[in-house]
């Protein structure tokens, strides 16, 4: 049960919020333009070689694209839980990403063996949305300290792997709980901490958003912004299709002009 300021009045289950898909088609474009660089340091065609893993200008990107992806997770989260929307639409969905997430796995195993993905983005995502479904409605219908309670799982889940960390939690089966003692080699690492704490960040801002400034997610959106509307409605497809492409069209590239594959 919601309370009554988030279930009155309630948003249709099917309605699309402009701005929140624009924010998300942005971060994808963002994503996609990194991975372009990445494919092409990988190919030997970024000169000098960038160490993507170890070069801030790298790092720090992909921190903010993962935050923003992230927030809009949690803001989506918000949508739904004010949209009344049941469990059934929401396994559906889950199934979706976490799907997706096991190919991603499976694709990454077989072009990267040695840092395939066990625990990326998508994986993340499947993890922390069946979290934020079990513990957000009932807290957000406590009102204010529910809030307040959610606010500090989000501050713990933020600060707790700088406090804690152990061997044990290194290996592939465990390193998903973020309270590691070395970064895995892999080539996405999203665990449950700290980005449970920026899901949750973004379901409190989503909800004091749909309550107090309802404009700013459901607002019209300029002309020039509504393609970054479409692809956010599209973004787990984009985030499937991305990559092959783009690697294909490099991988054709270099056959046009080498005659190597």
């Amino acid at each position: 049960m919601l309370p009554a300021s988030l279930s009155s009045p309630p948003t249709p289950p099917h309605t699309r919020h402009a701005r929140l898909d624009a924010l998300r088609g942005a971060a994808i474009v963002w994503m996609a333009a990194f991975h372009f660089c990445f494919d092409l340091n990988y190919f030997g065609y970024l000169q000098p070689h960038q160490r993507f893993q170890l070069d801030p200008f790298w790092t720090v990107q992909r921190t903010c694209i993962v935050t923003l992806f992230l927030l809009c997770a949690g803001m989506g989260q918000a949508a739904a839980l004010q949209a009344g929307q049941g469990w059934r639409r929401f396994w559906r969905r889950w199934a979706q990403v976490a799907g997706c997430a096991v190919l991603v796995s499976i694709g990454s195993a077989t072009m990267f063996p040695r840092t395939w993905i066990s625990f990326g983005v998508l994986h993340g995502i499947a993890a922390m949305l069946l979290i934020v479904r079990l513990v957000a409605p009932p807290l957000l219908a406590r009102g204010g300290t529910g809030r307040a309670a959610l606010l500090g799982l989000a501050l713990v889940s933020l600060v707790l792997p700088r406090l804690v960390q152990h061997p044990v939690f290194d290996s592939r089966w465990l390193n998903w709980t973020g309270l590691v003692t070395r970064l895995p080699r892999a080539e996405d690492y999203v665990p449950v901490l700290p980005w449970l704490g920026v899901v949750l960040a973004g379901v409190l801002l989503g909800t004091w958003l749909f309550e107090r400034r309802p404009g700013v997610l459901r607002g019209e959106l300029p002309r020039a912004l509504r393609p970054l509307a479409l692809l956010g409605t599209w973004s787990l497809t984009f985030y499937m299709v991305h990559q092959p492409v783009l690697i294909g069209a490099i991988r054709t590239w270099r056959w046009w002009t080498t005659g190597t594959f």
